[in-house]
C-alpha cells in the first residue's frame, strides 16, 4: 500500500536506481528527462484519441444522433484514421506569412497544454512535481496559449486570421481575470498553492463551499479553451476558422490536440480544486481508488463542458464580453473578498466554510436576480422596437 501511496515517487527512485546501474549519472539524468517529456506529450494526444469520440457521442446524443459507430465497437476506434487523414494531408504554408513565427506557433500551444500536467495530482502522491508555487505555475503556463493563438493569427497574413487573433486578446485575456479570481479563493481559502495540499485539505469538496467560485471557473475554463459558446476565435461561420485558417496537415493537428489536451487539462484542475481531487469513500485505506476516484470526476467535468457546448448556440461578442466583465468579474472579487473576511473570523474552520457557503449563495443569488431583470429589460425594449 505504501508504494501505491507515492507510486510516482517510488517508480522514478526505481528507475533511476534501474539506470544507475549501467548509466553514468549525467545520462541518467538525460534519459529521466526524455521519458517525462515523452509522458507530458503523450496526456494531450491521449486525450485526443479519447475525447473527440466522446465528444461526438455525447453531442450526437443531444442532438439525437447515433454518432460514429462504424470504426470499431460502437465507433470507439473513429479518431485512429481520422488522424491518419490529418497527418497524410498536404503541409501549406502561404508565400507571405511570416514562416518562423507561422511554424512556431502550433508547437508552442501544444506544449502549454502538455506542460499543465507536471503539478496535477492524480492520486496520493502521484504528482509528478508538487511546486510551492503550483497554481501560479498553472496560471503561467496557461497564457502560452493565447500567445501561440495571437502568433498563429499574426504569422498567417490573413485578415481573417488576423480577426481571430484581435477577439483572442478581447476574449481569452477578459476570462482570465475571473479565472484567476476563482482559484485565488480557492488558495485563500487553504493558505497554499500547492495543488497536493488543496487536496489533502479538501475534507468536503470546496464545489460545496466555493459554489459561486465553481461556476466562474467552469464558464471561464469554456471560454479560455475556446469551445462554444465561446468559439469566436475560431467561428467558422464567420471567419473561416480565424486564426487556423491557413494551417493544415500536422500544424493544424497541432493546435486540435492542444485544444483536447486543455480540454481534460481544465477538467482536471476544476477536479483537483473543487472535487476534493482523488479524495472519496476508502480513498485513504485503499490508495488505488483515489486515480479512478479522479478519473471519474475529471470525466464529468468533461462531459458538463461538452453538454454545454451541445446546448448552447455561440454569443456574440458583445454578450461575451459583457458576461465576463459585468457578471463573472463581480462575482470573482466578492467571493474572493468575502472568503478573506471570513478566514479572519475567530471561528471553527467548518463555521468558516459554512459561511463561506452562505456568502457564495447569496451572491449568485443576486447575480441571477440582476441578470434576469436585465433579460427582461432587453426583451422589453426590442418588443417595444418591434412593434
Amino acid at each position: 500500500m505504501d508504494y501505491i501511496s507515492n507510486l510516482f515517487v517510488n517508480l522514478g527512485n526505481s528507475w533511476t536506481t534501474l539506470l544507475s546501474s549501467f548509466l553514468p549519472p549525467w545520462a541518467v539524468t538525460l534519459v529521466n528527462f526524455l521519458v517525462v517529456a515523452v509522458i507530458l506529450v503523450m496526456m494531450p494526444v491521449v486525450a485526443t484519441l479519447t475525447l473527440t469520440v466522446m465528444e461526438r457521442k455525447v453531442i450526437a446524443r443531444i442532438q439525437n444522433r447515433i454518432g460514429p459507430n462504424r470504426v470499431g465497437p460502437w465507433g470507439i476506434f473513429q479518431a485512429i484514421p481520422d488522424a491518419i487523414k490529418m497527418l497524410t494531408k498536404e503541409d501549406i504554408v502561404p508565400a507571405n506569412a511570416d514562416k518562423p513565427v507561422f511554424n512556431i506557433a502550433p508547437l508552442l500551444i501544444f506544449a502549454g497544454a502538455a506542460l499543465l500536467w507536471a503539478v496535477i495530482p492524480f492520486g496520493r502522491g502521484m504528482i509528478g512535481q508538487d511546486l510551492n508555487v503550483g497554481v501560479l505555475y498553472l496560471v503561467a503556463v496557461g497564457s502560452i496559449s493565447t500567445i501561440a493563438i495571437v502568433m498563429a493569427g499574426w504569422s498567417s497574413n490573413n485578415k481573417f486570421a488576423l480577426v481571430g487573433a484581435f477577439r483572442v486578446v478581447a476574449q481569452l485575456l477578459s476570462y482570465e481575470i475571473p479565472m484567476v479570481l476563482a482559484i485565488a479563493a480557492v488558495v485563500l481559502l487553504v493558505g497554499t498553492m500547492k495543488m497536493g495540499q488543496i487536496v489533502e485539505l479538501q475534507t468536503a469538496p470546496f464545489i460545496l463551499v466555493l459554489p459561486a467560485a465553481f461556476i466562474a471557473y467552469i464558464l471561464a475554463a469554456a471560454a479560455e479553451t475556446g469551445r462554444a459558446p465561446f468559439d469566436l476565435v475560431e467561428a467558422d461561420s464567420e471567419i473561416v476558422a480565424g486564426y487556423m485558417i491557413e494551417y493544415s496537415g500536422l500544424k493544424f493537428g497541432w493546435f486540435y490536440i492542444a485544444e483536447y489536451g486543455n480540454l481534460l487539462a481544465v477538467s482536471a484542475i476544476a477536479t483537483t480544486l473543487f472535487l476534493g481531487g482523488w479524495r472519496g469513500p476508502f480513498a485513504g485505506q485503499i490508495p488505488a481508488l483515489g486515480p479512478l476516484y479522479f478519473i471519474t470526476k475529471t470525466v464529468l467535468i468533461v462531459f458538463l463542458l461538452m453538454w454545454i457546448r451541445g446546448t448552447w448556440p455561440r454569443f456574440r461578442i458583445d454578450q461575451m464580453l459583457a458576461l465576463a466583465w459585468k457578471v463573472l468579474v463581480p462575482l470573482g472579487l466578492f467571493t474572493l473578498l468575502w472568503v478573506a473576511v471570513v478566514i479572519k473570523l475567530p471561528v471553527p474552520t467548518f463555521v468558516q466554510w459554512a459561511l463561506s457557503l452562505g456568502g457564495n449563495l447569496v451572491a449568485i443569488f443576486i447575480t441571477l436576480t440582476i441578470m434576469g431583470r436585465s433579460a427582461k429589460r432587453y426583451a422589453q425594449k426590442h418588443a417595444l422596437a418591434g412593434a
